[in-house]
């Protein structure tokens, strides 16, 4: 069990990657001269395990359905977002990032991938489970903190 300062310590550096992820959030949408809130809707859609809708992408993103519909609509224009119909029923739409998107999200991204390789290289691998799951446990905390009221 970790003593009361190495938990300040260890959350101070949760805080600092989270600080960092923000700001490479807004580096990749200045190299794709998007939004930010267009980036982390394209993240959205590509990292969920489910299809979603734009109803949904807003609920995600703290966003107005409305204003959904809008940031949909520019993605779609732009190449980024496809929108699909639901062949079960057809009034709802799925969400689809295109090759276009992905391509460009990776090509910006290699450079940071890379440095994440070369750092990732140095772990020891004994150490690489507990790496993960300790980032694992952190991810599951945050999302259940988003679902708290």
């Amino acid at each position: 069990m970790a003593d009361e300062q190495t938990a300040r310590q260890v959350s101070l550096a949760v805080r600092r990657l989270l600080q960092a992820g923000r700001g490479m959030q807004a580096a990749l949408a200045r190299r794709l001269s998007l939004r930010v809130t267009d980036v982390q809707a394209i993240d959205q859609v590509v990292s969920s395990p489910e299809l979603i809708g734009p109803g949904e992408l807003g609920n995600r993103l703290g966003i107005t359905s409305a204003s959904a519909t809008v940031l949909v609509d520019r993605l779609a224009a732009a190449g980024h977002l496809a929108r699909h119909a639901d062949p079960a029923d057809r009034r709802r739409v799925h969400l689809q990032a295109t090759d276009h998107a992905r391509e460009d999200v990776r090509t910006a991204l290699t450079p940071l991938l890379t440095e994440i390789e070369t750092i990732t290289n140095r772990l020891d691998p004994e150490h690489v489970p507990v790496v993960l799951a300790f980032l694992d446990d952190v991810a599951a905390a945050m999302r259940a903190y988003d679902r708290q009221p």
